[in-house]
Order: C-alpha cells, then structure tokens, then sequence
C-alpha cells in the first residue's frame, strides 16, 4: 500500500517527523518496508534508495505559472515562445516544443524551471539529472522551460508538458503544491482494513491522539430514480452479501483533476479517465472497490429495455474478454456480473470490455458490491488474474462500507463529471450480519498484559480506532466498528489493540515475582535435531518442501497408499492433498539443484499425514529421507591420473546411514536384501530393521522410477526412514566401558561361503563363537575368482582380540581363533583359505 502523506493529510493531521511516524507504524503492526520522494528532500533520520528518489524541486526555482501568451518561434516551425506569469515583477519568456500547448493558448497553468533547477534530462539515455542552464535555441535565448512529468522524475511520460487544474494557484514553489512523501507499509492479512487511506489514517489517529476527518458526501439527486433504470438479483447470498447499483446521467468524460491524479500516480495507480479515475480514488481512499459500467451499453444489450443485473455463478462453457482484452474461459465456480445476455464482469475482479466505461459513454451505471473472500481468491488464483479490487476483497470487506463509498462516488462523479445523480439506489442485501459488542472487564487486561492501563486511555485508544464504548461496572461494553473484520477473539483482540497502539517499546519493566521454573526438555524434538546435526555432518544440505502435493505425483513413486487428506480450498490444482511420502517431494529438490551442480546430497526431515477412518484429524508421522547423487570426489586433484571419477554408490548411502545410527548408540540393526521395493533397482535395495522391526528402506533408485521424476540418466541413491520409530530404539542410557589397557592382537581370517550366505550371517557366527575375546569384526575384502570355485565366494575379515585384564598370550590366541575356524566350518559348512 502506497500512502502519499500529503493525501493522508485531508483524513488525519501528521505533524511529527517522517521518521517518526515510520517508527510508530511499524511499532503498530503496519512495518514501513520503503518510501519514495516527490521533489522533496530527504527527511532527517532516513535513507532513501537512489531509484526512489526524484529531482528536489527547489522552492525558488521551481514554481507555478500561467500562460500569458503562445506564439510561433521565429526560427523553428516546431518550437513556440510562451510567455509567462510566474508571480515575479516580469513575466518569463521559454522556448517549448511541446506537443500539448499551441500559439494562441492562454490562461493554462504549468510548472516553470529556473535557470539553476536541477532537472532529468529529457534527451539523455540512460535519463540523469542535469542542472538547467542559459542558452540558445534556433537564435532566441532561453534561461528557464516549462517541465514534463519525466523531467520532474514523477513518472516516464515524454509526451508533453503537465497542465495543472485552472484552480491552480500561480507563482507558488511546486513543492508546496504537489511535492509529497509516498510511505510503503506491508499490510499482513490481519490488517487488510489498512489497504486504504481512512484505515492508514485510523491508525495514524488513534497513534498520536487526533480525530479522523471523513470527507462529506453531498448529493444532488435529478430525474427519474434508479429503481426504474435498472433491476438486481443474487442468485446465492452466500457468495454476494450485498450489491448495490446507482445511475449517473448525462456524465462528461474528461481528464480527472490534476490533484487527483498525482494522487493516484503516487499510490501506484495509473490515471485514465475522471469517472474511472473517481472508482479507483474512493477504492484507495475508503478500501471498498467499485465498478463503472456504459449503462446505454447494457441497455442495448437487453433489447431496449431496463436491464437486469444478476450475480450469479458462471456457466459451463460461458466467456469473457476482460478489460485486459484477454478472452477468459469460465468454470462454473466462478462468480460473475450478468444480465439477460451474458457474463459482463468477473465479480470482484475485473469488468468486462464490451460495458467498459469509454470517451464516448454519457449514462453510467456504479456497482458497489461486497462478494465472498473464498470464491474471489479461488478465481484470482485459477485465472492467475490479480487486481487491485481482488486484493482488498480477497482479504474481507464488511458490506456496510458498500453504500459509504457508493455515496462518495457519486458526490465525486457529480462534481467532478457534470453527472446527474438519479434518485435513490438500488440495494440488495439478503442477510445484514450482526453487530459484534464485546463484554470487555478492565481486569482481563492485567491478567493478560502483566500491567494496567488507565480507563482513560483505554478509552482513547478504542474511541480512535472507532470502537463506541459503553461503561459497566467492571468495564466497558465495546461495540465493533463495521471494517474491523480481523475482531474475533473478544477481549483478547482489544486487549492486543491496546498494547499494539500504546506501544510494545512502552511496556513497563518489572521484577519477576518468582524464581522461572525449570524447564523441561522435549525428547521428541531433541532427537530431531540431533539427526538433522548427524546429517549435515556427514556432508548433507537440509531442504524443507511443502507438505502440500498431488496422488499422482506420489503416485510415481509406485507405492500403494492410503486415501489422502485432501484440502477443501487448495490453493492450486499442485497443492490439493497432505504428502504421505517424503522421497517425491525430495525429488523436486534434487531436480532443481541438479541443474546447477553436479553433485548433490540432501535430506529432509518432515511430517507425512494418513487419513484416519472416522477420525477428523490425520496420523502425523514423522520421516527422514535421503538422496545421493553424483560423483563421490569433491574436486577433480582427487583422481591424479584424470580418470573419470567414481561415482556415489549404495555403500556410500550405507555408510551414512551406519553412521547415523553408530553416533546415536543403536545396537543391534542390520541391513536385509529385499528384491521386491517397487521404486528401488533389484540387487541394490535392502531394508533397514532395528530390534526386528523395519523402520525403513535404502537404495538405488529404479532407472524407470527415475525417469518419471526427471531423473533419467542418474545414478540416484535414496533412503527414507520412520524417524519416530529410529529415535525409539535410541537408548535411554549408554553402556561405557573403560579404555582397554591391555594390547590387543591382529588376526585375518579368509572364508570361503556359498553365495547365499550373507556377510552378516558370517560375522554373526564369528562373534558367538569368538566369545569376550573376540572385540572387533571387520569385512574389508569380497573375492569372486578363479582360485574360488563356482557358486562360492571369499570374504576377508580382520579381527581383534583383546582381554580386559591380561595380555592375550600366543598359545590362547591360536586357540581362540581355531575354535572359530572349526565353529564356521560346521555352522556354515565354510571353508578357511589357506587351510582348507
């Protein structure tokens, strides 16, 4: 929202410095995120960016002035002199080119350049500021111009020279005029009634202790009253709360004036014609939109007869060209304006082209409605159409503001476009919602804030904000005012009122009346982030993705699941269910990374969410998934030769995962070949099971899974685990023992196996049968070759006996480590390499 100050003058007196004021919004809620200058200098405790700043107009040389007389140049059949009155003892004489004063004119006011203004430079590209100077121009000298609004840095326009309203006032500096300071707030969605001038100065009023002006609207109505030029009905209440139709007659299309439309170019708006300029300047000032139609148009369209219009959802297969001359196809679960022969507005959104309000248009029929926030978002975002009457009724509008800035429109439209008012107003209103009075004991606010706050400021505080209060014995009955939508929570609201306007920075200071209690730990949370810390540390970068997807993407993945939590409002086709998988959405991540680097590694620790039968709230699950992709050297000195290097393969993914659960003290998991995982490549897959339980899968992701998710050509390694379910087998205590002070002794044991036989087995039979003595068991070497027979294989293990209370003497080492050899040839039917 773009607030120029000199506007938000007419509601709310601002007298304290700029800086200050920014402080107090921000403090307020409403965080000043920029502000722009129109030829006025910097205020004192700002910094302002350079592509927001404008000419500084300065006061001497930059002023209001009347054309005295045009005439040709003598030299030059495109140039012209004017002479003009500027409020000095002799008029200036200038050279122009400008397309939009002609010889002959007299009595237009414009904004004339000293000699010494400091200016854009209208001819340089790109544009920079440049100090006027004398000089010569086809043999007539000229000291001064009369400025663009490019050369005046307000906006691009090259197309002429500004003719200021006739009202204008002559020989004043044009800073006093329309010089202004535009401040940016970002109104969240909790404060969607400051998406206005009245609500800005709302705030500004209830900050500093003043009242808010609200503008008159006097009417004058002629003719024949509205009722018996137009017709209005609401098919569904629910989706209209209120429309409300005027008709203006006999209207005069023509330039807004000038002051209106600075005012409409420093809010962020472009300026076109006075009576669609007057809708877009009440929407601004009073936060209610409005839409301007060609009544004859509609009038036309019914046949001749008083037209109707009718809110209603659109039809299947109807269209519509916008205003944006895009023609949009319609759903039925979009609402539109109608009459009798089609669509003619997107509600709330955008008008139609064909009733468009024209040079040519003289009879004006003013909508003012209030539509359902939902449908309205819902159509903004499946036409990926956003306006400025979207926004503000996207975010909520009370239906009484309808006739409040009805009423402004047509005061504005009558003065300002000649208009007729006709009598009266068509207005349809089915349900008027409630007011909301609040039960408010002044106890509640030192309960809530800690302190008391006097019933006088209380009072003041409210009573600016437009709340009317009523006083009780225990404290007041508040009564909400109309545009205070975000007023749902009681006294609580009011008490945040209270603190968010008297400041936050000015709450008192005092001694806690106790010691703080402990605090208690959260397991879940700890081991949480004890594995996201385990992972980064084995060189892994975190991501964290929506929890919103589609079936079908998950449904790539080949995984059968339950049915979905599925969202009654998404907020695009892509987001319309809770995951119930990790790994897809990982995918989107890797894809994306992919495409700037070679390798990468990521996790992501996250909720996945089952629909539970009966139940309105789903099982919530938390999961850890992983993927590897690329090369397993960092850089490329790594291979001294240039070889291609290797890349990350199912043992790398292992390790992490073995290092994972080593670091949080998991005994007895191991690692089970399984074939049949759908989206894992055979041979490369196994599950991970804790305490005989598998609490997750690992492995090379499928070539054809691959493929679905754009991930063709990628060596990808992937596993996803139940966190909850890792973090339960952590123990609660560690079982330490003391650093051995006896050495330990080396042995290698070679044994041949049938190929069914897994490592695990093998180092299974080794521990039991290696007893206290046996400390250590590590496979580094797997054999397949022509010294082992067919169907059979080597695997080389080192061990390490150690006792805790003696050196280990050679005569019990060769018997220990005998013992195992006879243990695996009869348990395994093994072999010893190099004995057998």
């Amino acid at each position: 929202m773009n607030v120029p100050l000199r506007w938000l003058r007419d509601y709310v007196p601002v007298e304290m410095p700029v800086a200050e004021l920014i402080e107090r919004l921000t403090l307020a809620g409403l965080e000043v995120s920029g502000f722009r200058l129109y030829g006025l200098p910097c205020p004192p405790g700002l910094k302002v960016k350079p592509e927001d700043i404008s000419p500084v107009w300065d006061r001497d040389k930059i002023v209001t002035a009347q054309v005295l007389e045009v005439t040709k140049h003598p030299n030059a059949d495109k140039l012209k002199l004017v002479k003009l009155e500027y409020g000095a003892a002799e008029p200036k004489v200038v050279v122009t080119g400008a397309p939009n004063i002609a010889v002959g004119d007299v009595g237009q006011k414009v904004i004339l350049g000293l000699t010494g203004s400091v200016l854009f430079d209208g001819h340089a590209t790109p544009k920079k500021l440049s100090e006027l100077k004398p000089t010569m121009l086809r043999g007539v000298p000229s000291d001064s111009m009369v400025c663009s609004a490019f050369e005046l840095g307000i906006h691009e326009d090259h197309d002429g020279i500004i003719i200021l309203d006739a009202d204008a006032p002559v020989g004043v500096p044009l800073q006093d005029y329309i010089g202004d300071i535009v401040i940016s707030p970002d109104v969240l969605p909790n404060m969607a009634r400051c998406l206005s001038m009245l609500g800005i100065a709302r705030e500004v009023a209830a900050l500093t202790s003043q009242t808010v002006t609200v503008p008159a609207t006097p009417i004058t109505a002629v003719g024949a009253p509205v009722s018996e030029a137009v017709r209005v009905e609401i098919d569904n209440p629910a989706l209209c709360a209120r429309y409300t139709a005027r008709l203006i007659r006999n209207c005069t299309i023509r330039p807004a004036p000038e002051l209106m439309r600075y005012r409409l170019q420093y809010a962020g708006m472009r300026p076109i014609k006075n009576l669609v300029d007057i809708t877009n300047f009440v929407m601004l000032e009073t936060g209610q939109p409005l839409h301007a139609f060609d009544y004859d148009v509609l009038v036309k369209r019914a046949g001749g007869q008083v037209p109707t219009i009718i809110v209603r959802a659109a039809k299947a297969g109807e269209k519509l060209v916008t205003l944006d001359e895009v023609e949009r196809e319609l759903k039925p679960d979009m609402l539109v304006i109608a009459d009798t022969a089609g669509p003619i507005a997107l509600a709330g959104i955008k008008g139609g082209l064909e009733t468009q309000v024209t040079d040519d248009s003289k009879n004006i029929l003013l909508e003012s409605a209030n539509f359902d926030f939902v449908s309205i978002r819902r159509t903004m975002k499946s036409l990926n159409l956003i306006s400025d009457a979207s926004t503000r009724f996207s975010k909520g509008i009370h239906p009484a503001l309808v006739v409040q800035a009805s009423d402004r429109a047509c005061a504005l439209m009558q003065t300002y476009g000649d208009g007729q008012v006709a009598p009266g107003i068509v207005d349809v209103y089915p349900a008027q919602p409630p007011v909301q009075v609040i039960d408010f004991p002044r106890a509640e606010i030192a309960r809530v804030l800690g302190f008391a706050i006097d019933d006088a400021e209380v009072e003041r505080v409210l009573t600016a904000l437009e709340f009317q209060l009523e006083s009780t014995a225990t404290g007041w009955k508040v009564t909400v005012p109309q545009n205070r939508l975000d007023i749902q929570a009681g006294a609580a609201d009011l008490i945040e009122e209270l603190a968010r306007i008297s400041g936050y920075d000015r709450l008192p200071m005092t001694r806690l009346s106790a010691e703080l209690p402990p605090q208690k730990g959260n397991p879940a949370l700890e081991g949480e982030e004890r594995v996201r810390d385990l992972l980064a540390d084995a060189g892994l970068d975190e991501v964290i993705h929506y929890a919103l997807t589609t079936p079908e993407y998950e449904a790539l993945l080949g995984v059968t699941v339950g049915p979905y939590v599925e969202l009654l409002n998404p907020l695009s086709a892509e987001r319309r269910v809770m995951r119930q998988l990790l790994l897809p959405s990982l995918f989107e991540g890797l894809v994306r990374n992919l495409k700037h680097q070679d390798r990468v590694c990521l996790y992501e620790i996250g909720q996945v969410y089952h629909a539970v039968a009966n139940e309105k709230l789903p099982a919530e699950k938390r999961r850890v998934a992983i993927a590897l992709c690329g090369r397993r050297s960092v850089s490329a000195w790594d291979d001294p030769l240039g070889q291609k290097p290797a890349a990350l393969d199912f043992f790398d993914l292992k390790g992490v995962i073995e290092t994972l659960l080593h670091e949080l003290h998991i005994p007895a998991a191991t690692f089970r070949a399984n074939r049949e995982i759908a989206y894992l490549h055979p041979g490369r897959a196994a599950e991970l099971v804790v305490a005989g339980t598998v609490i997750g899968t690992l492995g090379e992701l499928h070539p054809t899974t691959a493929k679905r998710y754009d991930l063709t050509d990628r060596q990808v390694l992937v596993a996803e685990l139940d966190l909850d379910a890792l973090l339960a087998a952590v123990p609660v205590r560690y079982a330490y023992q003391p650093v051995p002070t006896f050495p330990a002794a080396l042995r290698d044991m070679a044994v041949v196996v049938s190929e069914s036989v897994t490592a695990e087995q093998v180092e299974a039979e080794l521990r039991q049968a290696g007893g206290a003595l046996l400390r250590d068991v590590r496979l580094f070497d797997v054999y397949q070759g022509s010294s082992i027979a067919d169907g059979k294989k080597s695997l080389a293990y080192a061990l390490t006996y150690q006792a805790s209370d003696r050196t280990l003497s050679d005569k019990e080492l060769d018997k220990t480590h005998q013992a195992i050899e006879a243990h695996l040839r009869k348990s395994l039917n093994a072999s010893i390499r190099g004995k057998d």
